[in-house]
């Protein structure tokens, strides 16, 4: 057996090496199956709270679904069709699963329980910070993305109330920046300041029932189509294979998910809903309307059709319960990179956590709501984040692999090494490419706008 030596020096940063600090201080509260260990048990430590399994599936899957689902049907019509949308689906598939059994590895060889712990702990400290400030930006951007929704949503429920046609102004209360900012500061504020989230699972079970209804409906109206619903051209190949290539942020954005060490259960559960969701609403969406298809698929159905109007519901209510999920991961991130860097013990006083936490979140709502009101093309936005998710299912599990590969002592390597070796270089390249290739395509089309 090879013996692995992992990178573990938390000297650099001036801080306890007591590994139940770090995960107190890192631990990402997105889902917590596991029972509580002896130190958060104590008096020192603060009682984070647990989750049952059932609970942290839909917690996952909800934080996974939404803004991602939308965009699907616009993500196979960019891929060149079906059968290109799907080859290219059920490839990422198989590259989220070998990252998840590289992070697991790395995991257990590391004795770190989150994505960004294993891969500090593993590539050290310099990947570490790229990693989780690509986390917080992810997560920052998906914020917009989800309040963009709403927006997206409310005007066209608000114009089946109205009975007015859609592009007409109506009475200030139905602006799209009222109506917006309104939503957030009543449901999403609150729901992001406190500092648990085990109450999000009675709402996310809510949610994802909704969003299964939503690829009924896709699905139903592409079998039986409204009358004045004419799709446009129907792409059987992909123009080009860049063409294949645009449509895999979109992919990227709905599949990744950074968390390792629920991923036996938890996140192969949530991937298999995630995956008959998304290929329903992909495949059916883009057949009814084709290359026509919006950004945003609900949009491309008329606002007086009632059983959309309801769909249109449901999203809201998901991106509302998904909005304070990814906010929780976010925070998580950047408390832990703040308190790294100013030096800060971890058993501190309840109440300068509690006001850090009150401003972390008010700076961040603020924030991503200003963009989101001004940014109103959520394909924009989730073209530039799914670049960004590439970084978590190719290039940081790529890197990990290279490294503890790098780290085994052995003289002389066996073939599967370099096997290993190679696919850890194959990931990190494509997912350097796909980040690249994006955040290109994003700077040189608005500079042509």
């Amino acid at each position: 057996m090879a013996q692995v030596s992992i990178n573990n020096d938390y000297s650099e940063w001036d801080l306890s090496t007591d590994a139940g600090e770090r995960a107190r201080l890192l631990q990402s509260p997105c889902v917590d199956t596991a029972p509580k260990s002896e130190w958060e048990a104590s008096p020192g430590g603060l009682d984070r709270g647990t989750t049952s399994t059932l609970g942290a599936i839909f917690i996952v899957v909800n934080a996974c679904l939404g803004a991602g689902l939308l965009n699907f049907p616009a993500a196979f019509s960019t891929a060149g069709g079906v059968a290109a949308g799907i080859a290219l689906q059920m490839g990422m598939l198989v590259f989220i699963i070998s990252g998840l059994v590289i992070l697991a590895y790395c995991s257990q060889a590391s004795n770190e329980r989150t994505y960004q712990e294993v891969v500090w702990a593993v590539c050290g400290k310099l990947t570490g910070v790229l990693c989780e400030v690509a986390i917080a930006v992810y997560t920052f951007g998906t914020c917009i993305a989800f309040l963009i929704i709403i927006g997206d949503q409310q005007d066209k429920i608000i114009a089946v109330m109205a009975k007015e046609p859609e592009g007409a102004s109506g009475p200030w209360y139905t602006d799209r920046k009222f109506t917006i900012s309104l939503t957030a500061f009543l449901f999403i504020l609150p729901l992001s300041i406190p500092r648990e989230i085990g109450f999000q699972k009675y709402a996310s079970f809510l949610s994802v029932v909704g969003t299964w209804y939503v690829t009924a409906i896709v699905i139903i109206k592409y079998i039986w189509p409204d009358k004045e619903m004419t799709p446009g051209n129907i792409l059987t190949r992909p123009a080009s294979w860049m063409a294949v290539f645009n449509a895999m942020p979109t992919i990227c954005f709905g599949f990744q998910q950074p968390e390792v060490k629920t991923w036996g259960g938890v996140v192969t559960a949530a991937m298999v809903i995630a995956l008959a969701v998304y290929m329903g609403t992909g495949i059916c969406g883009f057949l009814t309307f084709g290359a026509a298809v919006d950004p945003d698929v609900l949009l491309s159905y008329p606002s007086e059709d009632m059983a959309v109007a309801v769909a249109r519901a449901f999203i809201i209510l998901s991106v509302l319960t998904s909005y304070p999920i990814l906010h929780f991961c976010g925070r998580a991130v950047v408390e832990g990179l703040w308190l790294r860097y100013q030096g800060v013990p971890v058993e501190e006083d309840v109440g300068r956590e509690r006001r850090r936490r009150v401003l972390q979140t008010l700076v961040w709502f603020l924030l991503t709501l200003l963009l989101a009101l001004f940014i109103p093309d959520i394909g924009k936005v989730i073209s530039v984040i799914g670049g960004l998710a590439a970084c978590f299912i190719f290039v940081f599990p790529g890197l990990c692999l290279i490294q503890a590969k790098l780290s085994e002592m052995e003289e002389v390597k066996p073939a599967s090494w370099w096997v290993l070796v190679s696919y850890g270089v194959l990931l990190v390249t494509l997912g350097a490419f796909i980040f690249g290739q994006t955040t290109a395509n994003a700077i040189f089309v608005d500079l042509l706008a």
